[in-house]
């Protein structure tokens, strides 16, 4: 297919095998180069993908086209073929793993879909009348959340390695990997030691089957399986806890960057009313509606009950990662928002105080299984609810929230 700008190839070589995948694919145009002229090609051709054979090449070539491919708008993807050594963040790896080159058009497309998405926000933003969100300056991974599966003796070291840059969710068997999958925003999956193959294959053969999950990159610790599935973003990677997360990490900031891109873009057709970083309410949003929610349950006689998540306050992750929980997890007909301290407020429409406990009990009972840097320990929201009373208004009903009294263990 026709791609907006043309696909650099960077080798030491000629020609590079893996090539030849994207000739039969007619991914076109393809421009080869070596490492000399690989900057200046960059600069003037404006390439939509720019691919690395990592075969002969210097390291510090590839670190200094990494940080101007990054510094480049919309999103360039760079995609390293066979690495050897330690990558740059930015940098996609793809093992060839001797015959499975055709898996690189699926790579390739799935990194020029998060390409064209970043292009349409951008246009957007620039379109907007209303209120524009901002697309996040930070580096995606910070906030992203990985899904480690694995119970063998290197289960600890490689939780330590994701963990020291991202959010973790454990998971000590496929069984409790699947739960998490429906209920989380899971930007990646970590595979480790302690499955079977047929389980592994099984596994991997729902998570293809499944349009939710085709996207999210795989990171495999297992030889043996040929990656013969339908998954553009899975990698087997071997060798010590650190490595494994070194090559997982560039694919799970694109999938991070990917999702950030998409809840901008929701934040744009909402007329800038939600928050790109949560998917919730806008605080100026929510007061608005809350004050509205309030008046007409006053005059109409129905329930309200609100629910006030606090997280640790220096904990940005955890805070985060809450915020986003709850926007996937909340009802329809409930709405919330961020606040300046950090904790979250939901409010429950037409529900009672039983019923808002049960609720919030289950949104907090997700939260537990995440952790942020350091093994074992957990995000524990303290939740505190409160219902409207005939006699309230909304200022009152907030008030009562931050009442240590009323403090519920959820």
């Amino acid at each position: 297919m026709s791609v907006q700008g043309p696909i650099i190839v960077v080798s030491t070589a000629r020609r590079p095998a893996f090539t030849a995948a994207l000739d039969d694919a007619k991914m076109f145009p393809i421009i080869d180069t070596n490492w000399a002229d690989a900057s200046r090609a960059v600069a003037e051709l404006h390439p939509a993908a720019v691919m690395v054979a990592m075969s002969g090449h210097a390291e510090r070539d590839l670190q200094s086209l990494a940080k101007q491919i990054a510094a480049r708008q919309p999103y360039l993807p760079l995609i390293a073929i066979d690495p050897e050594t330690s990558l740059p963040d930015n940098a996609i790896p793809f093992s060839q793993g001797g015959g499975n080159s055709d898996r690189l058009n699926a790579r390739l497309r799935a990194a020029l879909r998060v390409r064209t998405l970043h292009a349409t926000v951008m246009r957007r933003l620039a379109d907007s009348a209303v209120a524009r969100p901002t697309i996040a300056e930070t580096d995606p991974v910070r906030d992203a959340t990985v899904l480690l599966i694995g119970r063998g003796a290197g289960y600890p070291a490689l939780s330590v390695a994701l963990g020291e840059r991202m959010g973790i969710v454990g998971a000590l068997s496929i069984e409790a990997a699947a739960k998490h999958l429906n209920t989380r925003d899971i930007d990646g999956i970590v595979l480790g030691e302690g499955f079977s193959l047929r389980v592994v294959d099984a596994f991997l053969t729902v998570l293809a089957e499944d349009a939710r999950f085709r996207n999210l990159p795989v990171v495999m610790t297992l030889d043996g399986l040929a990656p013969a599935y339908d998954l553009p973003n899975l990698e087997i990677v071997a060798g010590d806890p650190a490595r494994i997360a070194a090559n997982a990490l560039p694919l799970i900031r694109q999938h991070a960057f990917e999702v950030h891109l998409s809840r901008t873009l929701r934040s744009i057709d909402a007329g800038g009313l939600l928050d790109p970083q949560t998917g919730l309410l806008t605080p100026a949003a929510f007061d608005r509606d809350f004050v509205s929610s309030v008046h007409q349950a006053l005059a109409r006689g129905g329930g309200l009950s609100v629910a006030r998540f606090a997280f640790d306050p220096a904990d940005a992750r955890a805070q985060l990662d809450g915020a986003r929980l709850l926007s996937r997890l909340m009802r329809q007909m409930d709405f919330g928002a961020i606040q300046q301290d950090g904790s979250v407020i939901v409010v429950f429409a037409e529900t009672d105080l039983r019923t808002a406990h049960a609720i919030a009990r289950r949104l907090s009972s997700v939260m537990r299984h995440t952790s942020h840097g350091k093994r074992d320990m957990r995000s524990e929201p303290i939740v505190t609810l409160a219902a409207m009373q005939p006699s309230d208004t909304a200022k009152s009903l907030l008030a009562r929230l931050y009442d240590e009294g009323r403090r519920a263990a959820c």
